[in-house]
């Protein structure tokens, strides 16, 4: 029996085809544009398989609660064509199976709990550092989710004293995305960091700030491993300077595990959210 997957980023959406192994039989991508024209992209591939259920994994921030009138629905992005768009109400129109739905870092979450760097594990995190900051949790092995979907990036965090920079998020200037996303670096030295030298300070700077965050993630949640993905931590040198920050500022509070096997990258690379989404949907077949 075969399921539907999405993973719909700010920028792209991929779409796959799963079985009931939780295994990727088939996926397209293409760029994401204006609601309408991005759908029609998904039905053309969706339409031609006999579908059991489809898992949804979106970019945010996204309504989560099944008691609200909004539910299913892109909020407040930064994608204006999609903001207050019925997403999950659209995909319903079109194809009547049961979805699964919730945030893109929550689908990575489940994909690296079940098949990649934490498989085995009940208790993890997954946090991806690019453009922006995401955060998704499994607790107990299930996704944690209240009234609405965590938004660990916009942890405030404490400004470094060398760190002159205010932040580029502009509800809260200083929070974890604000500081140490992928922008923040073009916001102090106006260049890519591609361009940047490893050895640069700014890179200590952005390590201090994750390692404040996941000092907090670790105190609050106990995960048993924690994920970093995105593409600030493909940075040189990026990882082993947060665990150092980390290591730091937890000053040994609590016990965590060796962190080699604490902070680690992604095991599925850039297939854990569509993972995650066919994982999703076979769970609400």
């Amino acid at each position: 029996m075969l399921v539907g997957a999405i993973e719909a980023g700010g920028t792209k959406f991929v779409c796959a085809i799963g079985n009931e192994s939780n295994e990727i039989i088939e996926r397209v991508s293409f760029p994401t544009t204006t609601p309408e024209e991005t759908l029609a992209h998904v039905f053309e591939f969706f339409d031609q398989y006999k579908l059991a259920s489809i898992g949804i994994g979106s970019f945010g921030p996204i309504d989560i609660n099944e008691k609200s009138e909004t539910y299913g629905y892109v909020l407040s992005t930064p994608k204006l064509a999609w903001k207050d768009f019925d997403f999950l109400g659209a995909m319903k129109e079109r194809y009547d199976i049961p979805m699964g739905w919730t945030t893109d870092v929550n689908a990575a979450a489940l994909g690296e709990s079940e098949k990649g760097a934490a498989a085995g594990l009940d208790n993890v995190m997954y946090i991806t550092i690019g453009t922006g900051v995401g955060a998704g949790a499994i607790v107990n092995g299930q996704l944690l989710e209240g009234i609405g979907h965590p938004e660990m990036g916009h942890l405030l965090v404490k400004p470094h004293q060398d760190d002159h920079y205010d932040g580029f998020c502009p509800y809260h200037g200083n929070c974890l995305e604000g500081m140490a996303a992928g922008p923040s670096i073009n916001g102090r030295l106006d260049m890519a960091g591609k361009d940047v030298d490893p050895d640069h300070q700014v890179w200590d700077f952005m390590a201090n700030y994750i390692g404040q965050a996941l000092v907090a993630y670790t105190v609050i949640l106990r995960p048993e491993r924690i994920i970093l993905g995105g593409g600030v931590m493909h940075a040189p040198k990026m990882l082993d300077k947060v665990k150092e920050a980390f290591d730091a500022l937890l000053g040994n509070y609590v016990d965590v595990p060796e962190l080699d096997s604490y902070l680690v990258k992604p095991g599925l690379g850039d297939n854990a959210g569509i993972t995650g989404a066919i994982l999703l949907a076979n769970q609400v077949k």
